[in-house]
């Protein structure tokens, strides 16, 4: 009979043969956010709904049509997080992470967005961030920047190009959105429905449209670098400089907007043509505006956040993916009394070589059973445990990827003997 039972559409299994791939992206992530100062904060998956459409813009799809939102059993409406910036600002504010305090945090763990499934898109998925707050200039931004390069650098991963620019402060983005407004209100015929609902609303959000009829539309839109002040076009000078002396390529792209309406001057997105449609595998920028718009005073904050789902799938396509490895030792037994005096065995040698991976036969069955078993383990060495090593206080060792004859070994020697021959990879 076949399984009724499947995974919820979007919802995918992340099975062994993957794990690999996935703790060397989350190692290498680790290592190299806090080797830059960065600390971890863990935020609750649940938030209020009015935290995400208060910070993301209600005008948006995110709030719009992809939240997992219900209300709960005291009446208050709920929302599974779909991103994390808005919940790290929540968890700063209340626990006064902010007051006369700058703070380099960063997070991992899984959002929700009820989107259409597809390569590298999931309904629950994965996010790497980094959350700076209180720094004013451009090198905050130049850091969070050169930290993605560094990653990719570090993973091997080829292909991925950034993309930056500036949205100029309030003043400019409320002088630019009169610009747009007027454009497209010129063309109001030629936007689809998306286009005229959000020409109303968050006119910004029509540059974000994938709609390939509209591409030419908004390529011959007015372009937001006319409506930077002063201010902005230094800041976003200072940030190109910085990167420009670190050597690192970027394209300066004056459509891009990013999605959540909290960004003010600089955005970028690392982006690459290698996984079809869904091409932005990191984004980010300055949303100086958020804090105070969560209660809290006028400060400064930047940040990113990176797909992982998207990065492990970038791992596998160009091979630099780490293998998935068998254990190191595998101990088969023979004998009345022997399953016993191997688990004690084991936890004797485990005590000595914690970071040994041991697995120890159970389920009974012949011994060449235990040693096809072993043999399919991956395991380089065969531990083997019966009546005449138990007298002798001895212990067989066979090597399992090498034409070696099995030897006895004293069972006191046992952890030195397999420390030096697991060491000759």
């Amino acid at each position: 009979m076949a399984n009724q039972h499947q995974a919820i559409r979007g919802m995918h299994d992340i099975l062994p043969a993957d794990i690999p791939a996935w703790h060397q992206l989350e190692e290498t992530y680790r290592g190299l956010i806090e080797s830059y100062g960065y600390r971890e904060i863990r935020t609750p998956i649940v938030e209020k709904t009015a935290l995400f459409a208060r910070s993301i813009g209600e005008v948006t799809d995110i709030v719009e049509k992809e939240m997992y939102s219900f209300d709960d059993r005291n009446g208050d409406s709920l929302s599974l997080r779909p991103e994390n910036t808005a919940s790290v600002v929540r968890a700063c504010l209340q626990a006064g992470l902010l007051q006369d305090q700058q703070q380099r945090l960063w997070y991992y763990g899984p959002m929700f967005r009820h989107e259409r499934p597809q390569k590298g898109r999931y309904r629950q998925f994965y996010q790497f961030g980094a959350e700076a707050f209180g720094f004013a200039g451009a090198d905050i931004e130049a850091e969070l920047i050169l930290i993605a390069a560094r990653f990719w650098r570090q993973l091997g991963l080829e292909d991925i190009e950034l993309q930056l620019n500036s949205l100029g402060s309030s003043e400019c983005r409320r002088r630019y959105r009169e610009h747009l407004v007027e454009y497209f209100r010129d063309h109001h015929d030629a936007l689809d429905e998306d286009g005229r609902r959000r020409l109303e609303t968050n006119p910004l959000r029509i540059l974000d449209s994938k709609n390939p009829e509209l591409q030419a539309l908004i390529g011959a839109a007015p372009a937001l670098g006319d409506s930077l002040d002063d201010e902005s076009r230094a800041h976003f000078a200072e940030l190109c400089e910085i990167l420009d002396r670190a050597g690192l390529a970027y394209v300066v792209n004056q459509r891009l907007v990013r999605g959540l309406d909290y960004y003010s001057h600089t955005v970028f997105e690392w982006v690459t043509d290698t996984l079809g449609a869904q091409g932005t595998v990191c984004g980010g920028g300055r949303y100086d505006g958020l804090i105070e718009q969560l209660g809290g005073k006028p400060n400064h904050a930047a940040g990113f956040s990176m797909g992982c789902e998207r990065l492990v799938a970038m791992l596998i396509d160009q091979g630099k993916a780490r293998p998935a490895r068998g254990c190191d030792v595998y101990l088969a037994m023979r004998g009345a009394g022997s399953a016993a005096a191997a688990a004690r065995l084991a936890e004797s040698i485990r005590d000595r070589m914690p970071r040994l991976e041991l697995v120890v036969h159970a389920g009974g069955g012949s011994f060449k059973s235990q040693m096809r078993k072993a043999d399919r383990s991956g395991a380089r060495v065969a531990l083997i445990l019966g009546e005449a090593e138990l007298e002798a206080g001895t212990v067989g060792l066979k090597p399992l990827r090498e034409d070696t004859p099995q030897r006895e070994i004293a069972q006191s020697e046992i952890t030195a003997t397999l420390d030096n021959l697991l060491q000759q990879v």
